[in-house]
């Protein structure tokens, strides 16, 4: 093995350093379950119904807090799959090209037959350096990751991951039981705090813990509401953290609604088609994260092939139209107005619910 050098040693801190806001959660939800059902339920509530009720609704949301917590975690992030990947004799080639048109035409011919609507700002195709690949539509190099991320939403360093494709749904989920985690602590330790803070009840060890679980919980409920709710508007409008601060831009130019397919297809896309999934933390998400479906206003004059069984005229309800360009069965479906989704490739079993993230590539761990 070669030996390890201030380099390496330096990265090795960093990812040390990088787990203390995980820590810290976790330190602090674990001082919420003592707090709340030790020193509150057991010890302060002298109503048994009231403790069983309480109890038991209390470790239903821990249980699901605890669940999504932990799928964003540890679920890897995805990067594109081989075919996004240059040949050897492709990379060749863009090294010996100086930077400019010749460069971008060897990455137009590598990319002819991809799935790509979008471009950078000057119109060029989205490659990246580092990672040496063709950016897939809404997919972005992580500076701390140091990796390309499907559907990249953000890097959240209160689970010492990137947010994309693979754990979006499960980072979604986490807000929310978060959010009513503290909401029911705070609403059912209210009358304890208020007692104690009257001097109704005596002075016990209990009164520092539901004090303080008060204000903690109430303090998060405030910051995970407006962060929830805007989560909840970027489903809604299928935008990314990322493309609501910088549109997509397109070969038409820059369409903030570009991936926008109605409020139902938005929803269906994070969430799939089955319902009974959908507030678990089970992957359920349509397709692949290489390719999405597209409502363009004007026709990309390089994609000229209308993909067998959809028109390409036909509009959606904001009236733009879809692109030409063939898209993974996966997400094609989404273009049609059926409510169910099964997928029609050679493998029966990729793509449902509660099933591995479909048919990626995924980043190992280093």
């Amino acid at each position: 093995m070669a030996p390890s050098g201030p380099g390496s040693v330096r990265r090795r801190c960093r990812r040390v350093l990088y787990w203390i806001p995980v820590v810290f959660i976790s330190l602090l939800l674990g001082w919420s379950y003592y707090a709340y059902a030790i020193q509150l339920c057991i010890v302060s509530m002298e109503n048994v119904g009231e403790q069983v009720v309480c109890l038991i609704a209390y470790h239903l949301l821990f249980a699901m807090f605890v669940w999504s917590y932990w799928k964003t975690i540890f679920t890897l992030p995805m990067n594109p799959s081989k075919e996004f990947h240059l040949s050897y004799a492709e990379k060749e080639l863009l090294e010996r090209e100086p930077r400019g048109e010749a460069h971008q035409e060897v990455l137009r011919r590598a990319a002819k037959d991809l799935p790509i609507y979008t471009r950078t700002m000057s119109g060029a195709i989205r490659y990246c350096d580092r990672c040496q690949l063709i950016k897939p539509d809404r997919c972005h190099h992580c500076s701390v990751c140091d990796k390309c991320i499907l559907k990249m939403d953000h890097h959240c360093p209160w689970v010492n991951n990137c947010v994309g494709f693979s754990n979006y749904k499960f980072f979604l989920l986490f807000l929310a039981y978060s959010l009513l985690y503290c909401l029911f602590i705070a609403a059912t330790d209210l009358q304890y705090f208020i007692k104690f803070w009257t001097n109704g009840l005596p002075d016990t060890q209990a009164k520092f813990h539901i004090m303080f679980l008060f204000f903690a919980a109430a303090m998060f409920s405030v910051s995970l509401s407006s962060l929830f709710g805007y989560h909840c508007w970027l489903v809604s409008k299928n935008k990314s953290t990322l493309e609501a601060f910088r549109s997509p831009v397109f070969r038409h130019g820059t369409d903030k609604n570009g991936f926008s397919l109605g409020f139902s297809k938005n929803m269906r896309q994070v969430f799939g088609d089955e319902k009974k999934y959908w507030l678990l933390p089970i992957f359920s998400s349509l397709g692949d994260g290489c390719s999405f479906p597209t409502c363009l206003v004007n026709q990309d004059p390089e994609q000229a092939s209308t993909p067998a069984g959809l028109n390409s005229t036909s509009k959606n309800p904001e009236n733009h139209q879809f692109p030409a360009k063939p898209l993974r069965e996966s997400q094609s479906h989404l273009l049609t107005d059926s409510p169910s989704w099964t997928e029609s490739g050679t493998n029966p079993g990729k793509g449902k619910a509660g099933m591995s993230n479909p048919a990626l590539t995924m980043e190992n761990e280093t």
